[in-house]
């Protein structure tokens, strides 16, 4: 997926400058795609030019003028058409796993701060979530929300932002517990991982 794509779908929520498009990445799309400020402020200009989004300028009294952008027909035909092609396939790419893949008993330390950071990270970003999915629902049950809702998507990609934290959480804390009972057995006396004398 092209980060034009999370853009024009970004802005079914409605008109937005790149500062407020920014903050929307932030809480409603990051759990699915990122982006730097710089990013979105290159695709808008792009996505103008191709005549997908139209930008206006919002005079201000106290602050400088801003622009902000809405979709435009050829906008949310670009976007339906995304929608019905075939998704691809998700590929992992990431450090930590390779870190996890390469360690032995000289980088385990390394490894456990690594793991530890991300299992910091990961129930952070889960505790978003959950206020996000909160100030979504705003009072009603989830089953209420999906039901009546103008729209579901963002809430249902909240859901696979929140289960995916979950699953982050569980697999940092099982390696882990992996690495603490392996270096347990090795450095505890129980002479499980203790050398063979040549």
């Amino acid at each position: 997926m092209a980060l034009r794509h999370a853009v024009l779908a970004a802005l079914l929520e409605g008109e937005a400058s790149g500062y407020q498009l920014s903050k929307r990445f932030d809480v409603s799309v990051a759990n699915f795609w990122s982006a730097t400020p710089q990013q979105l402020y290159r695709e808008l200009e792009r996505l103008e030019a191709e005549a997908l989004l139209r930008g206006r300028v919002v005079e201000q009294e106290r602050r400088p003028n801003k622009r902000v952008f809405t979709l435009t027909a050829a906008g949310h035909e670009e976007l339906h058409a995304f929608v019905a092609r075939p998704a691809k396939p998700t590929a992992i790419r990431d450090d930590l796993l390779v870190k996890v893949q390469a360690a032995d008993g000289t980088d385990l330390d390394a490894v456990r701060e690594a793991l530890t950071e991300r299992l910091a990270q990961a129930r952070g970003k889960l505790a978003l979530y959950d206020r996000l999915r909160d100030n979504l629902l705003d009072g009603q049950t989830e089953n209420a929300h999906l039901r009546d809702a103008e729209r579901v998507g963002p809430y249902l990609t909240l859901m696979g932002g929140r289960m995916y934290e979950e699953q982050n959480i569980r697999w940092c804390e099982a390696v882990l517990a992996v690495l603490e009972r392996r270096s347990r057995e090795t450095h505890g006396g129980t002479g499980v991982s203790a050398a063979v004398p040549g």
